[in-house]
């Protein structure tokens, strides 16, 4: 665990401040609980907090308590822009280091004058004024609730703020099962319910609420499926095409990595998602034991994460993708085959 500056944080924050809370880009449950439940307790504390997020996030979390008064960077940039110019420090939540906002935001963010607090619980962060860094920690959400408690502010949780960090802590775990999720987060999980969070709404809402094109993309993803059994790995494809055939939305193919590593006898696992926008493959990783998807991501895909779930991402054509990720893999069969036990 990192812990920097926490006693002169504060004492910044110890009067009213005006705060700009940043999530990473394409922002998950984590990353959009986290920031909105900092925002709700930071508003309780006296601060005026904004989240402002790189671009848009799945329809799914909208629903989240003040999801309504978030910034988009990408689409709001002029209100963006005034949130950070006015702003007297930029919290970074769910991310270790600024290109993970994308360049624009990066420009931006690189050209900051004051200075910023980092909550994030991924490998490597970059240096900051002030920091929480625990990779041990299996989510941001967490991570926050853990900030709110060393500034002995539990009982300023209330139902809304325990609502966003019960999501991110949910997504995060894959609904508790990861070997992140320790007694401690079930303490936590505990506390959170006890405060107002109703965790089968919250589930539902996360995950019973399926558009028809998301599912008919999930049994395209499905059926691309490649498997290779002798270095324990399987992986998926969907292409432009494919998501543009079924309506393609943000966050429908969260989680779908998640499919090829619950094959049997399988502990690697990959996504390859055709980015146009971008130019790009964009790519999750998954694994079960010691084998490290973190250090795989970022030895070959310019990306990283964690050592169980990383991302990372290709500059040329899906074909391209295939032949390079199919080469890599006789280089660790031997680790792949050695590193979890069933």
């Amino acid at each position: 665990m990192i812990l920097k500056g926490f006693e002169a944080l504060k004492t910044f924050l110890a009067k009213p401040r005006n705060i700009v809370i940043v999530g990473h880009r394409n922002p998950d449950g984590d990353a959009v609980g986290s920031t909105l439940a900092l925002k709700l307790y930071l508003d309780k504390k006296g601060h005026k907090a904004t989240v402002v997020m790189p671009n848009e996030y799945p329809d799914f979390l909208h629903w989240l308590p003040s999801s309504d008064t978030v910034y988009r960077f990408d689409w709001q940039n002029s209100q963006s822009q005034k949130a950070i110019n006015a702003s007297e420090i930029i919290f970074l939540l769910d991310f270790n280091a600024l290109h993970r906002v994308g360049s624009d935001m990066q420009n931006t963010l690189e050209k900051y004058p004051n200075d910023f607090a980092m909550i994030d619980h991924h490998q490597q962060p970059d240096d900051v004024k002030y920091m929480y860094s625990d990779t041990s920690i299996c989510s941001t959400c967490q991570m926050v609730y853990q900030f709110i408690e060393m500034n002995g502010d539990v009982d300023l949780i209330d139902k809304a703020i325990a609502t966003c960090l019960y999501t991110g802590i949910m997504t995060d775990t894959g609904s508790f099962r990861f070997r992140s999720t320790t007694s401690k987060t079930h303490r936590i999980i505990a506390d959170l319910i006890d405060k107002g969070a109703e965790n089968d709404k919250i589930h539902n809402n996360v995950y019973d609420a399926n558009s028809y094109g998301r599912l008919l993309l999930l049994g395209q993803a499905l059926s691309n499926l490649q498997i290779f059994p002798e270095f324990k790995t399987a992986f998926i494809t969907l292409s432009e095409a494919e998501k543009n055939k079924f309506d393609f939305q943000k966050g429908d193919t969260e989680g779908v990595v998640n499919y090829a590593l619950s094959l049997k006898g399988i502990i690697f696992a990959a996504i390859f998602i055709e980015d146009k926008e971008q130019d790009i493959i964009k790519i999750s990783f998954r694994s079960k034991g010691r084998f490290s998807v973190n250090q795989f991501a970022r030895n070959h895909f310019n990306g990283g994460g964690h050592d169980n779930a990383a991302g990372g991402r290709f500059d040329g054509t899906m074909e391209g993708m295939i032949t390079s990720f199919k080469k890599l893999l006789p280089n660790y069969k031997e680790e792949l085959n050695s590193s979890y036990e069933a």
